[in-house]
């Protein structure tokens, strides 16, 4: 079987990493912090290394998984970064939400170096990752897809290409938009709730069922209502994912007025102190709790 390397072994990285070595592929792994490797090689059988040229030397598959813009371009392009120590004809899939236009940067310099770059963002929080059923959007070329599609499926369960490089990236901030919406209405609903008297969770259950459900309200109302503040996906990286949207819908023309509020709360939050939180902590900000 061929070789898998992964970059970023953070909340989700991990489960995903895990994924591919519950299903026989040898993954190495590099994360900043070597130490924090280590039990996953007891819990996965992940093989550590001390640097990415390690880790994605003799890799037939790269995937990576890392914060920000900044940290996918470091993980690329340093040196003894992917670019400068994959072997050619190697499959690179960045799965950080990042940049259209960094995504296409790095397709284009992968076909100088003979390496195959892929964007392919996901969906799905901690709990997708965890279980293996998160949406997967990807951008590249159909023979590298098909190639890796099998990787793919240990991952998630909707797996879809969405065109040329980039697109995988502009389908995941369209992803984000919806979402910002989304969490914002089920905050709202529940503040309301409890300033009218009524049970949130029992209104939770009501208007779930109906016309206002959605994903955000079946999996993450439920963690605010229980204080469980717990990053399935930190608010500091979805700050980051608005700004990158608000960039992208200003350089096209297009004035997204509901992603600029939902963003604003958010840095709200930040400067509360709480960037650390999950997205579902915004809850907080309704109840003027500070931590």
């Amino acid at each position: 079987m061929k070789k898998a390397a992964w970059i970023g072994t953070g909340v989700m990285g991990s489960q995903q990493a895990g994924h591919l070595a519950k299903a026989g592929y040898t993954v190495t792994a590099y994360t900043r912090r070597y130490e924090k490797l280590l039990p996953l090689k007891e819990e996965f059988g992940l093989v550590p290394c001390h640097t990415i040229a390690e880790a994605v030397q003799d890799a037939d598959y790269i995937f990576v998984m890392v914060g920000y813009p900044k940290d996918v371009e470091e993980v690329f392009l340093s040196q003894g970064g992917i670019l400068d120590s994959a072997k050619k004809g190697a499959i690179a899939v960045d799965m950080t939400t990042s940049s259209p236009a960094l995504a296409e940067k790095l397709y284009k310099l992968g076909k100088e170096k003979g390496i195959r770059v892929m964007d392919a963002p996901v969906s799905g929080g901690d709990s997708g990752a965890r279980n293996g059923t998160l949406s997967i959007m990807v951008g590249g070329d159909k023979a590298d897809f098909d190639e890796v599609l099998p990787l793919f499926q240990c991952m998630g369960k909707s797996i879809l290409l969405m065109g040329p490089a980039g697109a995988g990236q502009h389908t995941k901030a369209a992803n984000q938009i919806a979402v910002a919406g989304a969490t914002a209405a089920y905050t709202e609903a529940i503040a309301y709730a409890e300033k009218a008297g009524l049970d949130p969770e029992k209104m939770l259950s009501a208007i779930g069922g109906g016309a206002a459900g959605s994903w955000q309200i079946n999996n993450m109302a439920p963690r605010a209502l229980k204080g469980d503040f717990a990053p399935g996906f930190f608010i500091k990286h979805f700050i980051k994912d608005m700004k990158i949207i608000h960039e992208e819908s200003q350089s096209r023309g297009i004035r997204l007025e509901m992603l600029e509020s939902v963003l604003s709360l958010y840095e709200k939050m930040a400067g509360m102190g709480l960037e650390n939180d999950g997205t579902q902590a915004l809850i907080k900000f309704y109840r003027g709790e500070k931590s």
